[in-house]
């Protein structure tokens, strides 16, 4: 059903939901637009409304080919809209999950593009501060570049500054979605341009793997892998792409490149990727994750060893008090409180998702332990073969003496007669 937006568009159809609010595909003076409109509770927080007029200039500066520009904020009422360009096309999330894993010559191609983007938003002083697959749409009526990409645009600029207001989240909150949260975040410094490098690096990551570096079951533990766990590499990955992701993924915000940087080098990695099929490897098991975290967490409360002896995996310890295990937020803006530096404390076991080859049995299956169990099996038999042989061996040995030996070396081994 139609409804007015302020005076000068007419919202006609909902596009899609996200955590800030509804997109729709509206009409305004000059043609098709796509329409934003923020949650009630937003539009309702006078303080908000405040900033969000506050922003307007920054936000309608950006005028870039890889940016969602916005055309204009509407303050009407109820509502609160950010009227943009309309991308003729999909996001980042629904070909990835269609996907499951791009190419690498694809993935650099579209990061390369969103890169460019972030380099032009962070030379006018304006961090995105929510990068991610969702708010990054591909133009399907855009000319295709490597790896049959389509031109990639990074769209909700400025969404997460006007939702992270001093009241709203004080200095004791996180807001952002945790898979691409980076660790200066979750210490609670102030968000700069490098955080938009490291949560870039993490889609780069996830485009090729299929998976987050850090992500999987509770939040709490995801935001302590982001502070504390080393990125594991992914096997088939070029060392060049590699060390890439690397850098741009380094705990301390100034190893990180620029994101003009990032754009030049991964463009010129891109003749080397030509032609090179997605990579094969599987996913960490999210859902034995998920149940050892749990028995670790109920071990490290109790005070108790681990089941099985193992040590306790500090850091799946939930962060939030009283919360429920989930799987990991990627497409939710969450607000957390900032852990503390002992919640921070990684323990002597790390909580980092290891990628396995294809086709490896999950760690914990019934297939993993079949394959344990026949290991074992054929263990033990060769050793009872080899012990078996060895004694036959001893055995001909010693009859071999017996059969060659002499009547008189046999009256000289007898003991002698007293």
């Amino acid at each position: 059903m139609a409804r007015k937006i302020g005076s000068r568009y007419t919202a006609n159809q909902i596009l899609g939901r996200g955590s800030a609010g509804t997109v729709w595909l509206g009409e305004g003076p000059e043609g098709p637009v796509a329409i934003k409109l923020l949650r009630e509770d937003l539009a309702s927080d006078q303080e908000l409304v405040g900033r969000f007029v506050q922003e307007r200039t920054a936000l309608l500066g950006l005028d870039h080919p890889h940016v969602v520009s916005v055309r204009d904020l509407v303050v009407d009422g109820n509502d609160l809209a950010l009227v943009m360009d309309l991308v003729r096309g999909t996001d980042l999330r629904t070909r990835l999950d269609r996907e499951k894993r791009l190419s690498p010559e694809a993935a650099v191609a579209i990061v390369a593009d969103v890169a460019d983007g972030l380099a032009a938003a962070h030379a006018k002083g304006v961090v995105h501060r929510d990068v991610k697959p969702e708010n990054i749409l591909l133009d399907m009526q855009g000319p295709l570049g490597p790896g049959g990409a389509h031109p990639a645009l990074l769209t909700d600029f400025g969404v997460a500054k006007l939702i992270d207001s001093p009241r709203r989240t004080r200095a004791t909150k996180i807001i952002g979605t945790p898979d691409y949260l980076a660790p200066e975040i979750v210490e609670g410094l102030p968000p700069r341009a490098s955080v938009d490098i490291y949560a870039l690096a993490t889609v780069l990551y996830e485009l090729l793997a299929g998976f987050t570096p850090f992500g999987g079951g509770h939040p709490g533990a995801v935001l302590r892998r982001h502070v504390t766990e080393t990125v594991v590499p992914l096997p088939g990955i070029p060392d060049e792409l590699w060390q890439l992701v690397v850098q741009c993924l380094a705990k301390a915000p100034a190893s990180r490149l620029r994101a003009s940087e990032l754009g030049v080098r991964l463009r010129e990695l891109l003749p080397l990727l030509a032609g090179m099929p997605p990579l094969d490897v599987d996913e960490p098991d999210a859902e034995q994750e998920e149940e050892q975290a749990a028995q670790d967490a109920a071990a490290d409360a109790s005070g108790e060893p681990a089941p099985s002896g193992r040590p306790v995996r500090r850091g799946a310890v939930p962060l939030v008090p009283g919360a429920k295990p989930a799987d990991s937020n990627r497409d939710t803006h969450t607000s957390m409180r900032v852990p503390g530096p002992d919640e921070l404390a990684g323990g002597a076991r790390g909580t980092a998702r290891v990628p396995r080859p294809a086709g490896a049995p999950r760690p914990g299956s019934a297939r993993h332990r079949a394959t344990t169990r026949r290991r074992r099996l054929v263990v033990g038999i060769a050793g009872l073969v080899l012990v078996g042989a060895a004694g036959a061996g001893i055995w001909a040995a010693t009859s071999g003496d017996d059969a060659g030996a002499s009547p008189q070396d046999t009256e000289n081994s007898a003991p002698a007669s007293p």
